[in-house]
């Protein structure tokens, strides 16, 4: 099934985390391609420490074959790879934060896990780089494509085009 993923860093060398977790996405058993990635993102932080720094952020969107359970377990591996804690306070920075969007049309509610991603609707900073490549996207439970929820949106966060992006898989 289609599946997005959001990519975002705030702690140390941000291009190259993005980088480094993107390419161990792809290598998550079940993953495939044809693979669609959004640009690399600046944006404000939300929800976080007052001192927080920007993040970069970005979405990937893949064929994944598998329970998303066993998808969301294979991220946290990468996080924790990646030097992120297991146990932190929530939205604190980090050099890696990797979230399950959707899964083509399922929808799901554990104490584990949730698709779509309950908050994805509200933020702009996973709304602009979907929105780039799956503007016409409708998810489970909307009546609006991302593209029209971006545009309805009232979140003011400000979320820019980085100025250095992806080099080519």
């Amino acid at each position: 099934m289609r599946t997005g993923i959001a990519l975002g860093s705030n702690v140390g060398n941000r291009l190259e985390a993005l980088r480094l977790a993107r390419r161990a996405v792809l290598k998550i058993p079940g993953a495939s391609g044809p693979l669609l990635c959004s640009s690399l993102y600046e944006t404000d932080p939300v929800g976080t420490e007052a001192d927080a720094g920007p993040f970069l952020n970005a979405v990937l969107e893949l064929d994944f074959e598998g329970h998303p359970a066993a998808l969301l377990d294979a991220l946290q591996a990468i996080e924790a790879d990646m030097g992120r804690p297991s146990k932190r306070p929530r939205n604190a920075p980090r050099t890696i934060d990797l979230d399950i969007l959707y899964v083509g049309n399922l929808t799901l509610s554990t104490p584990d896990i949730v698709i779509p991603h309950p908050r994805l609707h509200l933020r702009r900073f996973v709304l602009v780089p979907l929105g780039e490549i799956r503007s016409d996207l409708r998810l489970p439970g909307q009546q609006n494509t991302i593209g029209e929820l971006l545009s309805q949106l009232l979140d003011p966060a400000a979320v820019l085009r980085a100025h250095t992006q992806w080099e080519p898989l």
